[in-house]
């Protein structure tokens, strides 16, 4: 797992780092996208705790690929004329995980909509049957609002277990 604290700047002054700095960033480039892929699998068939679990490797390697965009970014010129063929295949690399990127946001803003629309519709329901049902009122209309001005609610229940 990568490391959480700040590192020293990275700087590339031969071929060789230049290498390492194109392989480290595909390694956990390749690594967040693995993650991110079955964290869309687990979710996308119901399965939110599973799909959840992995949030603070997520948040790591997140952690640990904006660091290494950004050496990437501080050594343009350096990988640009010892690592020709890296600095292409991180620029192909990025497009993949940026489509893979999308799919997960997809995913998760799906599962969430679902998710407000279930607690809207469960909200709508609890109110609709707290509403009062007396003798003696015709069809459709409704018993006189209270002297308070409010009405009685009911409480929702969440569980987070699921």
């Amino acid at each position: 797992m990568p490391e959480a604290g700040p590192s020293a700047p990275v700087r590339v002054a031969d071929a060789e780092g230049a290498e390492r700095l194109v392989a480290e960033t595909l390694s956990v480039m390749r690594d967040l996208e693995v993650l991110l892929g079955r964290e869309s699998d687990h979710i996308r068939v119901g399965r939110l705790a599973e799909g959840l679990a992995e949030a603070p490797l997520k948040t790591a390697l997140s952690g640990a690929y904006l660091q290494g965009l950004q050496a990437v970014k501080a050594n343009a010129v350096a990988l640009a004329r010892f690592a020709p063929e890296g600095l292409a295949a991180l620029r192909e690399a990025h497009g993949r995980f940026s489509d893979a990127v999308a799919a997960n946001q997809a995913v998760l803003g799906t599962a969430r909509a679902i998710s407000e629309g279930l607690l809207r519709s469960l909200s709508a329901e609890l109110t609709r049957s707290a509403e009062p049902q007396g003798y003696g009122i015709g069809y459709g209309t409704r018993p006189a609002p209270s002297p308070y001005g409010h009405r009685r609610s009911v409480p929702l229940v969440l569980s987070r277990s699921l």
